[in-house]
This record gives structure tokens, sequence and C-alpha cells, in this order.
């Protein structure tokens, strides 16, 4: 959970688009921030793959009004409407967007190739038809901010058995490396978004980042941190992470759909 999603950087930088707020080229810079190219295909009216700029341009000419967020897990549909077709590949991506005021929603296909240290990503997202109705398990942003009081809490002692173990040096270099990237003035939302969106945000990402520790290196079982930790143990410890990776995953759709909520609550 370190890592941005691509969704979240197409709904953030497209609501920006949609809004007025950001040029159009600057929004498809900012989206495809680190990886070499991204495409639509399967935009109606358009015969191929189209870059975002033009993309962008369709959805709004179709109706797209603003752009929602989806970080589905097996079990947890978060922010889903469906029909099946749509969720199965949302799924299988860990991640979507759907189209506000347009039954339209984008799953990313990614590319790469190339060396390791020279990685040439290529991004597809595959615009299909989406149902119309609230998305699965989306809480309000204050619900998302109080949710995660407790969930940094939860992660924080957590690491705290975990260092007992241990494992303190390499929980440290792991949060330190986190630390270093939320302090390099990174734009978290594009504008337009609410200070709060920014906070949750935030602290979605640092609860994230927590949780990554807590598994280990390239998200594994937990044997990293501490000698003799027995199978029953690990399952344990697994079992105690999926209740707080659940709430920061919520709350980071949260933050990304605040903007469209917000616009709403302030529509006559």
């Amino acid at each position: 959970m370190l890592d941005e999603p691509r969704s979240g950087r197409l709904a953030a930088w497209g609501n920006a688009l949609l809004a007025g707020l950001v040029p159009p080229d600057d929004a498809a810079q900012r989206i495809a921030e680190g990886d070499a190219v991204h495409r639509v295909a399967g935009l109606p009216g358009e015969p191929g793959p189209v870059g975002l700029t033009l993309a962008l341009g369709r959805l709004r000419a179709l109706g797209a009004t603003g752009l929602r967020v989806a970080l589905p897990v097996p079990g947890h549909p978060l922010g889903l409407s469906g029909p099946p077709e749509f969720n199965a590949r949302a799924l299988a991506a860990g991640e979507a967007v759907t189209g506000c005021g347009v039954a339209l929603g984008l799953v990313p296909e990614v590319h790469e190739a190339g060396p390791e240290g020279d990685v040439h990503v290529e991004v597809v997202w595959q615009c299909m038809t989406v149902r119309e109705a609230p998305p699965a398990d989306v809480p309000s942003l204050g619900e998302a901010e109080r949710e995660l009081a407790e969930a940094l809490r939860e992660a924080t002692e957590l690491l705290a058995k975990l260092d007992v173990a241990g494992s303190g040096p390499v929980a440290d270099a792991a949060l330190a490396a986190y630390r270093a990237r939320a302090e390099a003035g990174r734009q978290l939302l594009a504008p337009g978004y609410p200070p709060r969106a920014v906070r949750v945000l935030e602290l979605a990402q640092k609860v994230g980042a927590l949780i990554d520790i807590a598994r280990g290196p390239a998200g594994g079982d937990g044997r990293e941190h501490g000698a003799a930790v027995s199978s029953s143990q690990i399952a344990a410890r697994m079992e105690a992470l999926r209740p707080v990776e659940r709430t920061a995953r919520r709350a980071q759709v949260a933050a990304y759909d605040s903007f469209v909520e917000e616009r709403e609550r302030r529509a006559p």
C-alpha cells in the first residue's frame, strides 16, 4: 500500500480536469507519472486506443461529471457497483475508476518490459459499461478519519510486538523510507480537493506503510520479523492485519471520492 494507486491519480486529476481546474496536458502528465504512456481502449465512438487527453475529453462529452475509485480485494468489492464482468476485471487488477453521469468504468492493464532499474511501463485502461448504483462500502470522509485513528493505533501496537521479536531495525528503516517520501513535498491530491481529504489520504498511506512493514519485504508472510515464528503465529498476524488494511483502503477511496461527494453536496 506504499504506492499510490493509478486509479487514484486518474480519478483525482481527472476530476480536476472535468471541473476546469487544470489543463488537459497537465492532468495527463500527472496521471501517467512514472509510467511511459497511458491509453484508453474501448471508449464509445473511438475505433481504437486513444491517449489520456482525448479520452478524458470524450468522457466529458459523453456526460461524465466526475470519477470515483474502486480498490476491491477478494471478499470486499470496495467501490464497485457491477455488473459482474466489470467487477471481475476490477478485482483482478485490484483497482478501477467509475464515472459519474456516465455508465462507464475504466480498469488498468499494466504492461512492463525491460531490465530491472530500466522498466518501461505502459498502461491501457479498458473502458467498460458499469451499473449506475451507489458504490459498495465507501465511507464518508469523517467516518474514514475516525476509523483511521483506531487503525493507526492497532497497526502501531502490532509493529511494537514485532519489534519485541527483533525486527526493530527492519521496521525503522522501512518507516524512515515512508517518511522521506512523505516529506518530499509530493502533491497527494489534485487542485479542488478539500483539505480534510488530503489529511485522510496521508493518514491512510501511513497506515498502509505500517501494514507493509508488518508483512515484511515484498508483502511477505511476516517471517522476516523475528525468529522462531510458528505458522500459526504468522496466520494470526496476517488475520490481525486484515481489518486494519480494510480500513486503510476504505479511507483511500473516501479521500479520492470526496471531490465528487463535495460537488454533489453543494449542488442545488
